[in-house]
């Protein structure tokens, strides 16, 4: 399905979409068998410290509830997390500020490029879960899908000023009211990625009301009738609603959900990354970051990404990143 659905697109869109998915080598993997299979995190001797995490704030509590996790196989290590945008997590992983950079985008090249002229290797990313970034409305607003296209008109400078009757509501209360539009602010990867795969590329309009957290979102929709924005799955309230989403006009739309944002039929969806400073040839030589890792692997770690609201990763993908780092698995 997800190939047929994608062969209706040509050009920009297919190349944008697919390009930002990243996420077709999960299809085959099946993610219960992949719980399944995932290994239960037993504690060691040899590990103190702290972890400290800069980068993303949508992945603030997951870093949070993972370090919660891990002091209770080691009281002693503590942990420091400060979710303020993805693109705070290279210069602090290349400035030694942090030993963790959580990411919920891929990072870019030119920051690559930045790590690599310090360190001379480039650093290494781990996909520790999948976020299906939702399109939030008003829990009693009508509209129930909107298109990849639709969304572009909406948030972005290839569309008008909109109102909810454009989007196709027929409601009195709603259908000559204007769409009032939230968003993340410039350092947040969401922003990024909505960008990419939302707005196909095309700048945000100027009236967007750009929040500085996840939640802050969510939070602006739920207080306002005629609003739209877009967060992380993970950040759902009671008081709004997610939009299914459909890459064409007129095109069946998708929930979003853990099957369809595995298969690629829910277009807006992503892996939520952690990157850390490991020389490729040598892999994790300290103890601290080896068990942190092998703990974000574990049924344990990923159960926390289920609690949070996000999808847990297959094991074959953690498999293929602690070999990556030259981590010992038997799963």
């Amino acid at each position: 399905m997800f190939n047929a659905q994608f062969g209706k697109m040509s050009g920009k869109k297919l190349a944008t979409v697919a390009a930002a998915l990243a996420l077709v080598p999960m299809m085959a993997m099946g993610v219960s068998q992949g719980d399944d299979e995932l290994p239960v995190y037993e504690a060691t001797s040899g590990v103190s410290g702290t972890i400290t995490s800069i980068g993303s704030d949508t992945m603030n509590n997951l870093m949070t509830l993972w370090g919660e996790e891990f002091s209770g196989f080691y009281p002693s290590v503590k942990t420091s997390v400060e979710g303020k945008g993805s693109s705070t997590a290279p210069p602090a992983l290349i400035e030694g500020q942090s030993n963790f950079g959580p990411m919920s985008r891929p990072m870019k090249s030119s920051e690559v490029d930045k790590f690599e002229a310090e360190f001379g290797y480039k650093p290494t990313a781990l996909r520790t879960g999948i976020d299906a970034l939702a399109v939030y409305v008003h829990k009693d607003c009508p509209l129930e899908e909107i298109s990849i296209d639709q969304i572009t008109q909406v948030f972005s400078v290839a569309g008008p000023d909109m109102t909810w009757g454009d989007l196709g509501v027929t409601d009195r209360a709603y259908r000559t009211r204007k769409i009032n539009i939230y968003g993340r602010n410039s350092a947040s990867g969401t922003y990024g990625y909505f960008k990419k795969i939302g707005l196909q590329g095309n700048d945000y309009k100027a009236s967007v009301k750009e929040q500085p957290g996840s939640s802050a979102v969510v939070q602006g929709v739920t207080g306002d009738k005629f609003g739209i924005g877009y967060s992380g799955l993970g950040y759902k309230t009671a008081g709004v609603k997610a939009l299914a989403v459909s890459l064409e006009d007129g095109d069946e739309a998708f929930d979003a959900n853990s099957e369809n944002s595995l298969t690629g039929e829910y277009p807006v969806a992503r892996f939520l990354y952690l990157y850390i400073n490991a020389d490729p040839q040598e892999g994790l030589t300290d103890p601290l970051r080896i068990e942190f890792v092998k703990l974000i692997f574990s049924k344990q770690g990923q159960e926390v990404v289920a609690k949070d609201g996000y999808f847990p990763v297959p094991a074959a993908v953690a498999r293929e990143d602690l070999e990556m780092l030259k981590i010992d698995t038997d799963f």
